[in-house]
């Protein structure tokens, strides 16, 4: 199993868990493509579900990375260690 961030725009992230990390995939009618992992999250000496990051699949790599920057401080999920 997975943890998977969605990052859909600015104002809007998803967390979900999936079984697979497919490179492109329809989310809710719309194209994501993996962005960036699966990583190891580890909280507390522990090591958690692996994070793998998804977005539009029409996102240039510029565009992705400031939507990661918008988001990295609000998804708990993007930190890899607490």
């Amino acid at each position: 199993m997975f943890t998977v961030v969605l990052l859909l725009g600015p104002d809007a992230a998803e967390v979900v868990h999936w079984d697979d990390l497919p490179v492109v995939r329809t989310w809710n009618g719309r194209e994501v493509s993996l962005r960036a992992g699966p990583r190891d999250r580890i909280s507390r000496g522990q090591t958690l579900e692996p994070v793998a990051v998804y977005a539009p699949d029409e996102l240039t790599e510029e565009e992705f990375q400031d939507l990661y920057f918008a988001h990295k401080d609000r998804v708990h999920e993007l930190a890899l260690h607490d």
